[in-house]
């Protein structure tokens, strides 16, 4: 697993949590689970017919074409190694492979991203990119609030300078969490920012910095030529950073998504993906997709409005959320 700048959230589970996460994933289960169980329900074997029926529940589950089929081999390699030969292990089978995926999306991806410590005393530098109305800006006001809870000292960086509102918006989340944020005039050089930001967390021994970033420019090259120049002015002030770039996905857009998405981890290096609205969807399946097609380990999960509606993602949690009877 990769490292991450997070925690594992395993010292501050609450009680619930993961009842919330099933009632969060309620919907998919129904559409995917479920359908598994109709599918095998009465077969003697796992012949071909078993298999199209599984493929076509896993696309419909929005796990993509790409995934499902990585899946589908999975299990017909299985079937001829007569190591899968009653229907009733489809279910079990189907959820290894899950699994397995999200325990190491990044498998077959040269190169791929990874988070990167920060030197001893210095600030972690996270960057929070992605289009806009993904849920970016309330998405880190609850990461803030994660690192609150951890004890740890966030300051808010608001480089989206684009974006009308944008600096308000971040502006009030920040006086709710009662800490401190950077910002400047609208239409000012993001890079002025994330400078004086980084600057001021050194000086004030802040340990993180959560940068929010444009998600949308006159032009998308103009958008990512930004995003690297922002990379280069964090790796000039703090050795390594930006340490961690966060990619948020609404999960109500599924599929469709992703071809943005492979943008930011091309030019912005994202390291993994916070997903939204996974309460919003009867297709959480997507999760998987996302993770295996960017080959990005998907580190939080948005369930809800509320601060603490944030959840690290823990792969075997969700897929036990899914798959429980």
């Amino acid at each position: 697993m990769p490292i991450s700048l997070f925690g594992s959230g395993q010292k501050e589970k609450k009680p619930g949590l993961f009842d919330r996460l099933k009632q969060a994933v309620a919907s998919t289960k129904a559409q995917l689970v479920e359908r598994i169980e109709e599918i095998v329900e009465g077969k003697q074997t796992v012949d071909q017919s078993v298999l199209d029926d599984l493929e076509a529940t896993l696309i419909t589950a929005d796990l993509g074409v790409k995934t499902t089929s990585e899946i589908l081999a999975a299990l017909r390699d299985q079937v001829s190694r007569q190591k899968l030969t009653e229907p009733r292990q489809v279910r079990t089978a189907i959820e290894q492979e899950i699994q397995r995926i999200l325990e190491n999306p990044a498998a077959g991806r040269a190169n791929a991203p990874a988070p990167k410590p920060p030197p001893p005393g210095q600030p972690a530098v996270v960057f929070v990119v992605g289009v806009n109305g993904v849920g970016k800006t309330t998405s880190i006001a609850k990461l803030a609030n994660h690192y609150l809870q951890q004890g740890r000292k966030p300051l808010l960086c608001a480089a989206d300078t684009f974006r009308a509102a944008a600096n308000e918006q971040i502006e009030i989340w920040a006086q709710r969490l009662a800490i401190e944020i950077i910002k400047q005039k609208s239409g000012a050089d993001p890079a002025a920012v994330l400078f004086d930001a980084l600057r001021a967390a050194k000086t004030r021994h802040h340990d993180v910095v959560i940068v929010d970033t444009a998600g949308r420019l006159h032009t998308k090259y103009n958008l990512m030529a930004e995003l690297e120049k922002m990379c280069r002015i964090a790796a000039r002030e703090i050795p390594g950073a930006p340490h961690e770039v966060l990619l948020v996905l609404d999960a109500t857009t599924g599929q469709n998504g992703l071809a943005q998405a492979r943008e930011f981890v091309e030019h912005a290096g994202a390291t993994g993906i916070v997903l939204t609205k996974l309460d919003g969807t009867a297709k959480g399946g997507v999760v998987v997709a996302i993770a295996r097609e960017l080959g990005l380990p998907i580190q939080f999960v948005g369930i809800g409005e509320k601060l603490d509606d944030l959840l690290p993602f823990n792969p075997q949690e969700f897929v036990e959320s899914l798959f429980e009877s």
